[in-house]
């Protein structure tokens, strides 16, 4: 591989559009969303102890910053925007890289995208005719238009929502954290471990599935590799970001989760897609639910937003290669910061579609194993993968990260396929479908494919 393709020519200038602080804000923004406000109602109705969903998540959070530190290495190496695409088709082979490029394009973004403006219209729960998904789907076009205006502005609205958001979540745990402590609204045990009895097979099953579904909260820790053309200094701001974004969330995610599971009895959150919301009101009344369901919007609102922001430009780089219509390709770059204009509408098409067609708990599931199958693969990528220097790619504390990322991914993958075979079917169809179109490609177009490795 040459350093001239593998570092896109923004990758080191000052004009790119995109500095740190947005990276890491892109990061946070697409890690934050639908997934930490309705995962923990499913796990707790499974596994049946605030104890566990608190060991879950936690297991969850030592996977995603060791994906992040891996993915960090890679974006070392490989400087232009893609993600997964980019990774595989350079690193291994290019219906490796179509494959994570159709996951992209089906799960990854446009099922994403839907998820987060489906928990929107759950939490906004407007009490009117209006028909379900329209408000969900008003929210993507709203997100789209932000990001049509341009690389810099979107970014900078982007940055100012993220900041606002955390400023909420601050005010909302410092909040419960009174009402609970002074209004005696729940009783917090000492101790968040649950006792250590041996788990039986169908506890294990349960669990693995748990972890696929938070697994979805902690997968947009490798947010800032999809535009990684368009920052500042990329081979050293992108694995920071994912670095710093992944640590600040992760303790966001903890302190919330300990609030939502230990913060009201169980049966009135167990099970429930809302559980922050039903929370809230056990906590602090229905004035409290109202201020966190006003939290929750910004959250969610600004994931859709990363989601558009991010997904388009896989489709551009796909593009580039020729394996998408020229269409979806970039305007521009650098200074002018023109962005994907028909990839970001493309994915707002095809996430209203989606919305129109899915609940909450079955893009929960698809989602969660389909893109950690993504995921391992990916990371998996430092076992044998070169640089440009030709040595391999290791990153920190090399070989315990991928180790940890890969093995704890495709376990629980594999016991949450046992689980729930049905969503299982459904993400390796999708991941499927881009070895197929590989196959269908003009054969000068794979050649030429191959001849970029």
């Amino acid at each position: 591989m040459s350093r001239e393709r593998l570092n896109s020519p923004s990758s080191a200038s000052d004009n790119s559009p995109l500095d740190l602080l947005s990276a890491t804000s892109l990061v946070a923004a697409s890690m934050i969303g639908a997934g930490v406000y309705t995962t923990s109602g499913f796990t707790l109705a499974d596994l049946g102890s605030p104890g566990w969903v608190v060991v879950a998540w936690a297991v969850g959070a030592v996977i995603a910053i060791s994906g992040a530190i891996c993915y960090g290495a890679l974006a070392k190496e490989l400087t232009q925007s893609g993600g997964e695409y980019l990774f595989l088709s350079r690193s291994l082979h290019p219906i490796a890289g179509l494959m994570a490029g159709w996951v992209s394009i089906l799960a990854g973004f446009t099922g994403a995208t839907a998820f987060a403006a489906t928990t929107f219209e759950t939490y906004l729960r407007l009490e009117t005719e209006l028909s379900p998904g329209l408000v969900a789907s008003a929210v993507v076009v709203l997100a789209a238009i932000l990001h049509t205006i341009g690389v810099r502005p979107g970014a900078r609205i982007q940055d100012a929502v993220v900041i606002l958001k955390f400023s909420l979540i601050a005010a909302f745990v410092t909040i419960a954290v009174w009402s609970m402590v002074n209004n005696n609204a729940a009783a917090v045990p000492t101790t968040i471990v649950p006792s250590m009895t041996t788990p039986s097979f169908d506890f294990a099953l349960k669990f693995a599935t748990a972890l696929v579904w938070i697994s979805l909260s902690y997968s947009g820790f490798n947010a800032a590799v999809y535009v990684a053309g368009e920052v500042r200094h990329a081979d050293r701001n992108v694995p920071r970001a994912l670095l710093l974004g992944t640590l600040l969330v992760t303790a966001c995610y903890l302190i919330l989760n300990v609030i939502f599971v230990f913060g009201a009895p169980v049966e009135a959150v167990a099970g429930q897609p809302d559980v922050a919301a039903k929370a809230a009101r056990a906590i602090g009344g229905a004035s409290f639910e109202t201020f966190v369901r006003v939290v929750i919007l910004f959250g969610l609102f600004t994931s859709v937003s990363a989601f558009i922001m991010s997904g388009p430009r896989v489709y551009a780089k796909m593009a580039d290669d020729g394996v998408l219509p020229r269409c979806f390709r970039f305007s521009g770059l650098g200074s002018s910061g023109r962005p994907p204009v028909v990839a970001i509408w493309a994915q707002t098409v095809f996430a209203i579609v989606v919305i129109h067609l899915s609940t909450l708990k079955q893009l929960l599931s698809y989602l969660g194993f389909t893109l950690s199958v993504t995921a391992a693969l990916t990371v998996s990528l430092l076992f044998w993968a070169r640089g440009q220097a030709g040595e391999r790619i290791r990153g920190r504390f090399y070989p315990i990260p991928p180790i940890i990322f890969v093995g704890g991914t495709l376990f629980t993958a594999a016991l949450s396929a046992i689980d729930s075979p049905g969503q299982a079917v459904g993400g390796l169809v999708t991941i499927g479908f881009g070895a197929i179109a590989y196959l269908l490609s003009p054969p000068s177009r794979r050649d030429t494919c191959e001849t970029e490795l």
